[in-house]
């Protein structure tokens, strides 16, 4: 399965300091329209149900891909090399039909078993080079596989951009293309969606570079290309295949929720109207109040999806996170709870409801909010919420130790490797020698001197 988890969202080894919505925005933007990528397992769980049967048609080892979803209201998607799928929301939010995101999809997939990314490395090593050093740690943490922490120090910058370097030639985009309609044959789909897709932005070949969506400034499109495209789905026994009914819902509740976090909530409002009755609208508005800091009206909203669909667990978990975040720690309890009996398997759902736990400071409740976090930390090692917050609940434990040592662990997640040295050296002294925590501190120190050192950082530089 792709890892829409270090490298998708769950990927995403957050390092965001809290959970900021059930769309969780990853690391703090320095500007307002600075790029962050976002986490939620509802969004996740659909784009992994897209992707994973096209990577196993491609080939790929899912869970040697990983996925993200960039904070950008601009069309593109890209890939680099380490096999990371990059989705902006603009792209999903452009996506008319389930068919024409999973034909993106399909497309950089195709990219990945193509095995240019991977060559090109060599030839343009200059040029990465160049980017790496202006797109700094994160992105460098990211191409070289280390997605999650990487991608959570770059959310504050705009340095996305920078991969233009990555621009592929038209010959790459055909090929990736016939790949494409391959892996969606393959899978019982049709092709049709990736060439509604690239029909539907055609007229930005008469633009200017600078005026292009990124995608069409690194994918340039070609009449040929379209025809080439064209020809290959139209001989696939799937070519007039349409969406199921549940995919189109949904990719309808996940622009919804999108929509709500991502827009001002008078734009929502006119896109869903309350004469709007649909799911999707209801779930949008609730979103909407939220932000717009009127709660009664996104609880209303809320709970009558709830009603309607009471195993739904991402409506609970909307509804805690909106409690939550208005200061009702006490009273997100019992949504938070009840999301995580629904999907027991998912380390944001168990991070939220350990965060609501922390705050009741009962010390049985700060015991369960620390199981709840190792539980997430054992499916995602390097997330950096997770360690922030379980080293909140050792400090209200009394365990220093261990607080610092969870700081270690947060701050190494981040790439912030004079904070973990300095916290892994804290917690190492009081401490038991030889136990796990103790043991992964002094590797947290060592790898972070070598690091350091490498970067010619380190005050504690040995001199020649």
């Amino acid at each position: 399965m792709p890892r829409l988890r270090s490298k998708f969202s769950r990927a995403v080894k957050t390092g965001a300091a809290a959970l900021l919505a059930s769309v969780v925005m990853v690391g703090a933007s320095t500007s307002a329209d600075a790029q962050s990528l976002l986490r939620d397992t509802e969004i996740e769980d659909t784009l992994e149900e897209f992707t994973q049967p096209i990577l196993a048609a491609a080939g790929l080892n899912g869970s040697n891909v990983d996925l993200y979803i960039v904070n950008d209201p601009s069309l593109n998607a890209f890939v680099t090399r380490g096999q990371n799928i990059f989705l902006h929301s603009g792209l999903i939010l452009q996506s008319d039909t389930p068919n024409q995101l999973k034909g993106v999809i399909a497309h950089e997939a195709g990219h990945i078993a193509d095995g240019r990314i991977a060559r090109s490395d060599y030839s343009n090593r200059s040029a990465y080079g160049a980017m790496l050093i202006a797109a700094g740690l994160g992105i460098a943490a990211i191409l070289a596989g280390e997605g999650g922490a990487g991608a959570a120090i770059l959310a504050g910058s705009q340095q996305f951009g920078a991969l233009e370097v990555l621009a592929h030639t038209r010959v790459a985009e055909s090929v990736a293309d016939q790949y494409a309609a391959q892996y969606l044959e393959r899978t019982g789909q049709s092709g049709e969606g990736l060439i509604q897709f690239f029909e539907k932005f055609r007229y930005q070949e008469v633009f200017s570079q600078a005026r292009r969506y990124p995608y069409f400034r690194s994918h340039p499109l070609s009449s040929n290309r379209i025809d080439a495209l064209r020809e290959v789905v139209a001989e696939s026994p799937y070519r007039d295949a349409v969406d199921s009914p549940e995919d189109i819902k949904r990719l309808a509740m996940t622009k919804a929720k999108l929509r709500g976090f991502l827009d001002a909530p008078q734009t929502v409002f006119r896109t869903y109207p309350e004469s709007d009755q649909s799911d999707e609208a209801r779930y949008a508005r609730s979103v909407a109040y939220f932000k717009g800091a009127d709660l009664r009206s996104a609880i209303r909203e809320i709970d009558s999806l709830i009603a309607d669909y009471p195993k739904n667990p991402y409506f609970y978990e909307l509804k805690a996170q909106m409690l939550f975040e208005s200061g009702q720690g006490t009273a997100s309890i019992e949504p938070a709870e009840r999301a995580l009996a629904l999907k027991p398997d998912a380390p944001l759902f168990e991070m939220a409801l350990a965060q609501a736990l922390i705050e009741t400071a009962d010390p049985v409740a700060v015991d369960r909010a620390v199981e709840l976090l190792k539980s997430a930390l054992q499916k995602e090692r390097d997330n950096g919420a997770a360690w922030y917050h379980l080293s909140q609940a050792y400090g209200r434990q009394g365990n220093n130790a261990l607080a610092s040592y969870a700081t270690a662990e947060q701050a190494f997640a981040f790439g912030d490797l004079n904070r973990a040295r300095s916290f892994a050296e804290r917690a190492q002294r009081d401490m038991v020698r030889n136990t796990p925590q103790y043991r992964r501190a002094a590797d947290i120190v060592v790898i972070s001197n070598t690091q350091l050192a490498s970067r010619g950082k380190d005050r504690y530089r040995p001199k020649p």
